[in-house]
């Protein structure tokens, strides 16, 4: 087995360890994670309009 393989199987076990040992906290995580990228996508969109607006 190669290294990429044996990390993307560990790293999936520990999500899945995350997920089942504390399901809230796991999902608090979740909901941080899609704020800040909704965040950040309204951010970039705001950048990207005030270049073409002046």
């Amino acid at each position: 087995m190669n290294l990429k393989k044996i990390l993307t199987l560990a790293a999936i076990a520990l999500v899945l360890f995350f997920v089942i040992a504390q399901p809230g906290h796991a999902a608090g995580l979740v909901s941080n994670a899609i704020d800040f990228l909704r965040s950040s996508a309204e951010s970039v969109i705001t950048f990207v309009s005030n270049i073409f607006k002046g």
